[in-house]
């Protein structure tokens, strides 16, 4: 973080706001006239997916910084232990629902599972609840949000929270309810607890403003060269595959390309600024919504590295329901998204 940030964090945040709106309302011009400098031939695939490239990665930039400074600072007062406190006690489904709103606000990545499935086994947090909580946190995360609003509307990305929060809830409840605790390897149990850490001591307004300054350093710094990558991929299928081949093997008429999309997603590991814009430019194609989202939630909702890290507290049955559960689940989604949208 910056020593600026560090000193003057609500300052900064002052003075950022109405430059940041500046530089948004630029983007369309700035593309436009980039573009007219190269000298592209007008409506051509190179011109096209020029213009797409030079468009979206500041645009979803721009977005991400934003959305993830304020979801930073709501994320400062859910510390890991504090969501592990919430959990503990809690029945099945009521569990089930919190664990997975938890999820949405709370600081994790793939290397973060193995000791926060541990802590929560260890408070005698239910299976099933803990299970809500580790799809829903990766799957339903501010960069997936904010990357979709910002190239599909609100509503689109409302729907994908729903639809998220519907998958961690029932697959947790389902896997909650098959009893399946004797799948975890037994050196689980044996971990010593911890001891009980103080209260979390209260954080000033400057000190959570600075928060979100740390998460956009944080994030933006890790994800921006998946970003960058996925954007010049999309732009690649927004220029120059056909549309009739995009609707053929991705759009509505193809009964099996939700349940295709998701077994090929499954295995892959990308992340939300990586994966989204590519959907935009499938989409943008001729590919149905629902296919293309069943896609996206296939590859950063069964991350690969997470299952592989998972393995080491999971046997190997209790790893396969997890997959085959939300893998169903997603499919469902995606006919459901073909159908209704």
């Amino acid at each position: 973080m910056s020593g600026l940030a560090a000193r003057h964090p609500v300052g900064l945040a002052a003075a950022s706001a109405p430059v940041w709106i500046a530089l948004y309302l630029s983007l369309q011009p700035v593309a436009d006239g980039f573009v007219t400098l190269l000298g592209l031939a007008p409506a051509s695939s190179s011109t096209e997916a020029v213009r797409f490239f030079v468009y979206e990665v500041p645009k979803v930039l721009l977005l991400l910084a934003a959305v993830v400074f304020f979801v930073g600072i709501v994320r400062s007062y859910f510390s890991p232990e504090r969501t592990r406190r919430l959990l503990e006690g809690r029945s099945l489904l009521g569990g089930n629902v919190l664990a997975s709103l938890l999820g949405i606000v709370t600081p994790f990545c793939s290397c973060s599972a193995v000791p926060l499935f541990i802590g929560f086994v260890k408070a005698g947090v239910p299976l099933g609840v803990t299970f809500s909580f580790l799809i829903a946190a990766p799957m339903i995360n501010e960069v997936a949000v904010v990357l979709l609003a910002g190239l599909f509307g609100w509503q689109t990305a409302s729907l994908y929270v729903g639809t998220g929060l519907v998958i961690a809830i029932s697959s947790g409840f389902i896997i909650g309810r098959l009893k399946l605790e004797r799948y975890i390897e037994d050196w689980v149990h044996n971990v010593p607890t911890a001891a009980e850490g103080q209260e979390d001591s209260p954080l000033s307004v400057r000190d959570r403003v600075r928060t979100g300054f740390d998460a956009v350093h944080d994030v933006v710094g890790k994800v921006w060269p998946y970003l960058v990558v996925g954007i010049a991929v999309g732009a690649g299928i927004h220029g120059y595959v056909p549309e009739d081949l995009m609707a053929d093997l991705m759009g509505r008429s193809a009964w099996w390309s939700v349940p295709a999309a998701v077994l090929i997603g499954v295995p892959l590991y990308s992340n939300a600024a990586g994966i989204i814009p590519i959907v935009e430019a499938l989409l943008s194609k001729g590919a149905a919504l629902g296919t293309a989202l069943a896609f996206m939630m296939s590859v950063i909702g069964l991350s690969l590295p997470e299952v592989i890290i998972l393995r080491k507290v999971l046997k190997l049955p209790l790893i396969l329901t997890f997959v085959g559960i939300v893998a169903g689940g997603i499919v469902i989604v995606g006919y459901l998204f073909n159908i209704l949208l």
